[in-house]
C-alpha cells in the first residue's frame, strides 16, 4: 500500500486499568486510541502502527470500525498501565506498568507515506533516538513526549527528565507536553516553558493543563479554556486535545483557530468516558457559544 495517509499514528495501544476511589475498570487507552478516534471523526485518513500481543487485537476494534488502517506489530505482551486516581476531580494520579509491548524499531515502519508522522508515546522506552531519526527521515514529526519523560521506579511510571531531548527536539515539528512534563523539561511553567521548548527546535508546541491549552507557534502564543460540565472523561484529555489541534492544522486552520477548536472538542470529550464520540456539529456549536 503506497496511498498517502494524512496521519500515520505510531504508538502502543494500552490495555489500561483505571482505579478511581478504589473502583477499577479496564479501558482501551493511549494516544493511538484517543487520538486516532479524533482524527477519524475529523475525516482524516489515518494509519495506525502499534505493537501488541496477537490475542489482544480486539483492542483495535474501535479504530477499525472508525475506518483507520491498522499495521499491527505482534509482541509477547500488550502494554498495560494501571492509573490510580484518588480524586476524579483532580489531576493527581499514580501510574504503574503492568505490561510492555517493546520498543519500536525502524523495521516496524511500513512502506507508506503520510503528511505527518505522529508518535504518541505513553510508556518508558517505547521509542528511542534511532527510531525517531528513522521516522523523521520520512517526513514531518508530531510527538507526544509523555513516554519519553517517564522513568520506571520499581513498577511506577514517574515523570522525570528526558536524556536525549536536545537531540530529539530539532527533529520534531509539532510537540505536545502537559504542564508537569513542561516543568520537567524546562524548569519553568506556562508561557516561559513554551518559549524555551520552542527555541529547542519544534515549530509548534502544545501544552495542556487542567483548565485548558496553550500553544506556541513560531513565536506567538495562543490559549483556550476547557469548559466541561464534569470530568467523567478525564482519561485521554491530552491525546484528544493534541490530535484535534494537529488535525485542524492539517485541514488548514491557523494556530489560533486550531487551538480554539481543540479546546472545544476536548471540553466535550471530558464530559464522557472513552474516546471522543460526539458530533463535529456539537463542537462547532460550542465554539459559537464561546467566541461569537
Amino acid at each position: 500500500m503506497n496511498t498517502p495517509f494524512d496521519v500515520l499514528l505510531i504508538g502502543h495501544i494500552d490495555k489500561s486499568h483505571v482505579v478511581i476511589k478504589g473502583q477499577a475498570q479496564t479501558i482501551v487507552g493511549g494516544a493511538v486510541q484517543f487520538g486516532g478516534m479524533v482524527l477519524r471523526a475529523m475525516g482524516l485518513k489515518v494509519g495506525i502502527i502499534t505493537r501488541l500481543a496477537q490475542n489482544d487485537l480486539w483492542l483495535l476494534e474501535d479504530l477499525k470500525m472508525a475506518g483507520a488502517y491498522i499495521f499491527p506489530i505482534f509482541a509477547d505482551e500488550t502494554t498495560a498501565i494501571e492509573n490510580v486516581i484518588p480524586d476524579p476531580n483532580s489531576d493527581q494520579r499514580k501510574c504503574f506498568r503492568r505490561g510492555f509491548a517493546g520498543t519500536f524499531r525502524p523495521e516496524d515502519l511500513p512502506r507508506v507515506r503520510a503528511r505527518v508522522y505522529y508518535l504518541g508515546t505513553i510508556i518508558t522506552d517505547e521509542i528511542d533516538f534511532p527510531f525517531l531519526q528513522a521516522v523523521a527521515e520520512r517526513g514531518p514529526v508530531a510527538l507526544d513526549a509523555q513516554g519519553c519523560l517517564r522513568k520506571l521506579v520499581g513498577d511506577e511510571l514517574v515523570t522525570d527528565g528526558w536524556d536525549w531531548a536536545d537531540e530529539a527536539l530539532p527533529l520534531v515539528q509539532f510537540l505536545k507536553v502537559d504542564d508537569k512534563e513542561a516543568k520537567a523539561l524546562t524548569g519553568e511553567d506556562g508561557y516561559k516553558a513554551l518559549e524555551i521548548l520552542g527555541q529547542k527546535g519544534p515549530q509548534e508546541v502544545v501544552l495542556t493543563h487542567r483548565d485548558g491549552v496553550f500553544v506556541w507557534a513560531k513565536g506567538e502564543i495562543f490559549e483556550a479554556p476547557f469548559k466541561p460540565k464534569s470530568l467523567a472523561g478525564r482519561t485521554g484529555r491530552g491525546d484528544t486535545c493534541f490530535s484535534a489541534y494537529l488535525g485542524r492544522r492539517l485541514l488548514g486552520d491557523s494556530p489560533k483557530e486550531a487551538t480554539r477548536f481543540a479546546a472545544a472538542l476536548t471540553t466535550l470529550k471530558l464530559e464522557r468516558p472513552g474516546p471522543f464520540r460526539s458530533s463535529l456539529d456539537e463542537v462547532y456549536r460550542l465554539l459559537e457559544d464561546l467566541y461569537s
